[in-house]
């Protein structure tokens, strides 16, 4: 009898999660993180997070050494030779940096999906608001905004190395950049804005826009030396990165303004009634 009410409460959930916006709302997320790591305000911070991180250099990180040859009339010439990588600890150190701002951004998301669950009888104008909010953001991500483009960050440091990672993390996630607050607002506002709105979805949506930020970060310290090169081609494009993140943001404010972000989700919830996920 505790095994099937254990199956029925599983099914239940899963199907609570189906009928949500998730399948909107998750993708969002997911394309707003990475979008936030691509912007230039963290994308060109990225080599010198992973070296305080970790407490490598760039050239430890890069797994290259500087060697120089000379001899009797002969110019000194240098070269770059290529050496071990500490793997490891680059992985755990982009890790725990990673686990230090998702810890706060996830904390948010749960906060913000909460209060959503008691605003179901106002949903409606919730929604409207949150749409007149997701537009300011997305203008502000365009920066036409110029008041809105100071950063905001605490300049106190914690200890270079592994054991200030996930305080750095930490910090990063509490300070306020053009770039990170807009896209994180909107993320929040899909966390309370839905009928379905609860601390749950609010903790999932925010992890989702995490991965969507923090992924990029592991990776670039797995392979920086290739990073830097593929960074170099992101920021001549720094305009169409700017403009797709603003641009979905205030697509996304217009859906909910206007009431079409609650019947695009209705319409996936019909094709999707009846049908009991595989969770």
């Amino acid at each position: 009898m505790n095994h099937l009410s254990l199956v029925a409460g599983a099914a239940a959930t899963c199907q609570h999660w189906a009928n949500g916006s998730l399948l909107l709302a998750a993708p969002v997320a997911l394309l707003a993180g990475l979008i936030s790591f691509l912007s230039p305000c963290v994308l060109p911070l990225v080599p010198g997070y992973l070296s305080y991180v970790t407490g490598l250099s760039g050239a430890d990180l890069a797994g290259t050494s500087q060697t120089v040859s000379d001899g009797p009339g002969t110019a000194v010439a240098t070269h770059l030779a290529p050496r071990s990588r500490p793997t490891h600890r680059v992985l755990l150190g982009s890790v725990l940096f990673v686990a230090g701002f998702t810890a706060v951004f996830v904390s948010e998301g749960a906060l913000f999906g909460n209060i959503g669950g008691h605003l179901l009888a106002h949903q409606d104008a919730v929604n409207r608001v949150g749409g007149v909010l997701a537009i300011v953001l997305g203008v502000v991500f365009l920066g036409l905004l110029p008041r809105a483009q100071r950063e905001w960050r605490l300049h106190r440091l914690p200890r270079a190395g592994l054991a200030g990672a996930p305080l750095l993390g930490i910090l990063f996630a509490v300070g306020w950049t053009p770039c990170i607050g807009p896209t994180l607002g909107v993320v929040l506002n899909l966390s309370y804005a839905d009928s379905a709105a609860t601390a749950g979805r609010g903790a999932f949506l925010t992890s989702v826009y995490c991965v969507g930020l923090g992924v990029p970060f592991v990776v670039a310290g797995l392979a920086f030396r290739r990073a830097l090169g593929a960074f170099a081609v992101v920021k001549r494009h720094y305009g169409a990165v700017i403009w797709t993140g603003g641009l979905m943001l205030i697509g996304v404010g217009v859906l909910l303004l206007t009431g079409e972000w609650t019947s695009m989700s209705r319409h996936l919830r019909d094709m999707i009634n009846g049908y009991t996920p595989a969770c």
